[in-house]
């Protein structure tokens, strides 16, 4: 996966509007991976063989590991270090594939100051088709007031 670079934002740093990006190749081994480390060894995801046979007529990505770029974004990058998901919604729009560049995109869309917490809009897309969507929600930090 490709570095981001770090940014930590605190609640009084965001605006509406505010935006930002990952771009990610997936490859067969970010598939293998995930499959290991989750236990989801569904033949779908694994076997060229399985896959062949379905809808898709070749292996797809898990639909969470697309969804765990969503969190990447929003760890390390907006609002970034600190930040911890209350709750996110997805929905699947359309399959991923091995060799597909995913666009993952979060934008702020709602601040509330009580329990300082953030609303994003989040959509994940291949070749400029939204693949998946949805909102997440988080509680930022507060920047620490300066000691006296």
């Amino acid at each position: 996966m490709p570095t981001l670079g770090l940014q930590t934002l605190y609640f009084e740093d965001l605006k509406l509007g505010m935006r930002e990006s990952l771009l990610k190749t997936v490859e067969s081994e970010d598939v293998v991976g995930f499959a290991e480390l989750t236990g989801d060894h569904n033949p779908i995801h694994l076997s060229d063989h399985f896959a062949r046979k379905t809808r898709f007529g070749e292996r797809i990505v898990h639909g969470l590991y697309t969804a765990s770029l969503i969190s990447a974004v929003i760890g390390m990058r907006l609002p970034g270090p600190g930040s911890v998901y209350v709750s996110q919604t997805l929905n699947f729009r359309g399959p991923v594939k091995i060799g597909d560049v995913i666009e993952v995109n979060v934008e702020v869309i709602e601040l509330v100051e009580t329990g300082r917490r953030v609303r994003l809009k989040c959509e994940c897309l291949v070749d400029g088709k939204v693949v998946l969507d949805g909102e997440g929600v988080l509680s930022v930090p507060r920047a620490q007031a300066p000691a006296s």
